[in-house]
């Protein structure tokens, strides 16, 4: 379920405090039900890496155009990403940050993990249009639960940047936001109960980027 953006700006996640010159683009709810303690259970689901990343074919065909658009644009070549054309935001962490938990590298997508901390987890990715930030907070429910919420924050790259950004838009909310979510869904249920499962927090997939 989509959010409001005051779902994300009103609780005091320590990555305002890092990323205040990134635009909010888009919060979701995701369908985790769990304990206070399972933000960690969650983070080792997104980077297990296990699974079909993109279960719909759809988002399968959107994916694919994605990848082969930026083949022939030169969008994701060597020295575009992180530590490249973009600092990491792990130079602009506070120090009990920076000497905290830095949390897992996604397997099958190229985000980099950036820190974690009980309630929030920060992973980031960077090309020749835009350097992105997945945010997952771990948030109650207002029922005595929590579940994951996730936060995409963007910083696009002058004019290219904003355009890319504008282009993908209805590719993101028609093949990867459903496509992502009800993946996230489904791998939580399976990994809390699904059959054979020894480990409730064993880890099963990862879900696609949010930034296409």
């Amino acid at each position: 379920m989509r959010l409001p953006k005051t779902a994300h700006t009103s609780r005091p996640w320590r990555i305002h405090e890092i990323a205040g010159d990134f635009r909010l683009e888009d919060v979701w709810a995701l369908p985790t039900p769990g304990g206070p303690d399972d933000l960690e259970r969650l983070v080792r689901q997104f980077a297990s890496g296990k699974g079909d990343p993109v279960p719909s074919p759809v988002g399968r065909m959107l994916f694919a155009l994605r990848w082969k658009l930026g083949a022939l644009l030169g969008l994701d070549k060597a020295g575009a990403g992180i530590g490249g054309r973009v600092a990491t935001l792990r130079d602009r962490l506070p120090a009990d940050l920076r000497e905290g938990p830095r949390g897992p590298d996604l397997n099958a997508v190229p985000f980099t993990s950036v820190y974690q901390t009980h309630d929030e987890w920060v992973a980031e990715m960077g090309n020749r249009t835009v350097h992105g930030v997945m945010h997952i907070g771990w948030v109650p429910d207002g029922s005595g639960g929590y579940h994951g919420q996730m936060a995409v924050l963007v910083k696009p790259n002058g004019l290219l940047g904003a355009a890319y950004m504008l282009a993908i838009k209805p590719f993101r909310y028609l093949g990867v936001y459903p496509a992502l979510i009800r993946g996230v869904g489904r791998e939580w249920r399976e990994g809390t109960s699904g059959p054979g499962t020894t480990d409730p927090r064993s880890p099963r997939a990862t879900p696609p980027t949010p930034l296409g």
